[in-house]
C-alpha cells in the first residue's frame, strides 16, 4: 500500500476517535462545594373516578422548591444538604378547596385538617435533610431519617381532629416524613443521570418504586440523551407506570382499596448543565387509568380512575 494512502487511512482513524471521544459526555452530579443550587418543580393534576356511571373529579396544584449544597465528596459518593423551602398543594374537590402550605405556621390544634398539614409542611421545611447521593443522582441514605421525625412530629398528641379524618391526617403525617417519601421528593430532582460518560443516541434505565397517595407504584424511566447544545445536554424520557407486585392496599373508612389494575405512561424532555449535572429546565406529561377495587364487610365494587398531570422543573 502506498505511504500517502496509509497516512491518509491513519489520519482518518486518528480523527474518528478523536470526533467520538469529543461527542461522548460525562453526565453526572458534579457539584460546587458549599454552592446552593435551587429548583423548582409546579405540577398540576386531574384525578376524575366514577361513582356509580356519575364522574367525581379533584384537580390539584403542587408546588414545591428545594435547595441542594454540596458538603463533601468522595470517589464512591458526594454528601449534601438538602431543604425543602416551600411545599404547596392546593386541592380542588367537587368545588371544595383546601390548602395546605410551609409558607404558614398552621396549627397543630387546630380543627382543620389543612391547617394540621401545614403545621407539619412548615416544620419539615424548616430541617434540613443530611443526604448522601451516588453520582447518578440517586439518594442512597439521609443520614438524619431517624432524627428528622421527632423534631417533626414533636407535639402530635394535640392532634383534636376526631374519627376518620384524624386517622387520615395522622396516615399522611407519618408518610410525608418517612424516609421513603423523603427520597422520593428528592429523586424527582436528582435521579436522572447515567453517572458516567454517554454519546448522543445512548439510553440508560432508571427503575424506582415510589408511594403516591398511599399507592405503591414501580417507574421505569428509559433516558435518552439526544444532543449537547452549547454546554447544555438535551435529554428525553419515557416512563412506564404500574402497581408494584408488592402494593399493599389502602385502609380508608373501613373499607379496602387496590389498585392492581393500574397501568400508565409518562413523557418529558429536560435540559441539563453537563457541567454540573442539574436540570435547567423540564417539561412532563403523566397518564395513569385503571380501576380502583373496594371492598368493605358486604360490599365489593370497581371503581374506574384516570389521572392527567402535567409537570415542570426549573432551575433557579
Amino acid at each position: 500500500m502506498p505511504m500517502k494512502k496509509i497516512l491518509f487511512s491513519v489520519l482518518i482513524v486518528v480523527f474518528s476517535v478523536t470526533l467520538n471521544a469529543q461527542e461522548k459526555v460525562a453526565l453526572k452530579m458534579n457539584l460546587e462545594k458549599n454552592r446552593v443550587y435551587r429548583l423548582r418543580s409546579a405540577s398540576t393534576q386531574t384525578v376524575t373516578q366514577t361513582v356509580n356511571g356519575v364522574p367525581q373529579t379533584t384537580e390539584s396544584e403542587v408546588t414545591y422548591s428545594m435547595s441542594l449544597k454540596m458538603l463533601d465528596s468522595k470517589p464512591e459518593f458526594m454528601v449534601a444538604e438538602v431543604r425543602f423551602d416551600t411545599i404547596v398543594t392546593v386541592t380542588n374537590t367537587m368545588g371544595k378547596v383546601t390548602t395546605i402550605s410551609s409558607l404558614t405556621g398552621g396549627d397543630i390544634t387546630s380543627s382543620e385538617s389543612d391547617a394540621v398539614l401545614s403545621c407539619i409542611m412548615n416544620r419539615l421545611s424548616k430541617n434540613a435533610l443530611y443526604v448522601r447521593f451516588d453520582y447518578s443522582g440517586k439518594p442512597v441514605e439521609i443520614v438524619n431519617a431517624r432524627i428528622l421525625p421527632e423534631l417533626v412530629l414533636k407535639d402530635t398528641s394535640g392532634i383534636t381532629l376526631k374519627g376518620p379524618v384524624a386517622q387520615a391526617v395522622k396516615n399522611q403525617i407519618a408518610e410525608a416524613v418517612s424516609e421513603a417519601n423523603l427520597r422520593t421528593m428528592i429523586e424527582q430532582y436528582t435521579h436522572f443521570l447515567p453517572g458516567r460518560e454517554v454519546a448522543p443516541g445512548e439510553q440508560w434505565i432508571i427503575s424506582q418504586q415510589t408511594v403516591s397517595g398511599g399507592m405503591m407504584l414501580d417507574i421505569s424511566t428509559t433516558y435518552r440523551f439526544d444532543r449537547l447544545n452549547g454546554g447544555m445536554a438535551e435529554i428525553t424520557a419515557e416512563s412506564s407506570i404500574r402497581a408494584s407486585d408488592n402494593a399493599v392496599p389502602i385502609q380508608s373508612s373501613g373499607a379496602t382499596v387496590t389498585y392492581n389494575d393500574l397501568k400508565g405512561m409518562s413523557r418529558a424532555a429536560m435540559t441539563v448543565d453537563a457541567a454540573t449535572g442539574m436540570r435547567v429546565e423540564e417539561t412532563g406529561k403523566t397518564h395513569i387509568a385503571g380501576n380502583l377495587g373496594i371492598s368493605a364487610p358486604g360490599f365489593s365494587m370497581q371503581m374506574p380512575m384516570d389521572i392527567n398531570g402535567e409537570t415542570k422543573i426549573t432551575g433557579l
